[in-house]
């Protein structure tokens, strides 16, 4: 008699688990300050998804400009999921001859896109940890993750780059990470 009883409050607590969750992510939902945030969830078996011709933006030898090399990336509906692919295509690095413009320790923590198509992503602090330094390698790596995906992805407009969920003032001193960026096309070569 008496194990009936605990698994009927068992039972209980479980459905008022749930319920109080379900309250609570959907209270979420209604916070902030009307920006909502979708996180970027890899789904456990592969997206249906097309492969879709992509420039990935990598550095010239000699580290002046950026170029375009060309890929061919899944791209699944999920605009999200597709930014998540050519970033880390761009940890990957260049194929064909290019520069790296990011370090290899670099991993993405999250991609979130607004409703205004700003994308804001999260990368460890390898990207800043391994960053060689200078003005010049810093545009370089900032524009590389900038223009491959707003060229790319036509729901992005601008990026805002985090390091470890934080804002941070610069990536390696120089230049300022605390607005989102636009592409620049005159870096492109």
């Amino acid at each position: 008699m008496m194990a009936k009883h605990y698994i009927g409050y068992l039972a209980l607590a479980t459905i008022i688990g749930i319920v109080l969750l379900l309250v609570m992510v959907m209270r979420s939902d209604d916070a902030g300050d009307g920006v909502k945030f979708q996180q970027t969830v890899r789904p456990t078996a592969m997206t249906p998804s097309q492969t879709m011709p992509v420039h990935l933006y990598f550095s010239d030898q000699n580290d002046q400009f950026l170029m375009a090399e060309n890929r061919l990336l899944k791209s699944p509906e999920d605009p999200e999921f597709f930014a998540r692919n050519i970033i880390e295509a761009l940890i990957k690095g260049p194929q064909q001859g290019l520069a790296r413009t990011l370090p290899a320790t670099t991993a993405v923590r999250a991609i979130y896109i607004t409703q205004e198509g700003i994308c804001f992503v999260d990368l460890t602090s390898g990207i800043a940890e391994g960053h060689p330094g200078g003005i010049h390698s810093e545009l370089l790596t900032i524009y590389s993750i900038v223009n491959s995906l707003v060229l790319n992805v036509p729901t992005i407009k601008a990026v805002k780059i985090l390091i470890n969920g934080n804002e941070s003032v610069t990536l390696a001193g120089h230049i300022s990470l605390q607005t989102p960026i636009k592409a620049n096309m005159l870096l492109i070569r």
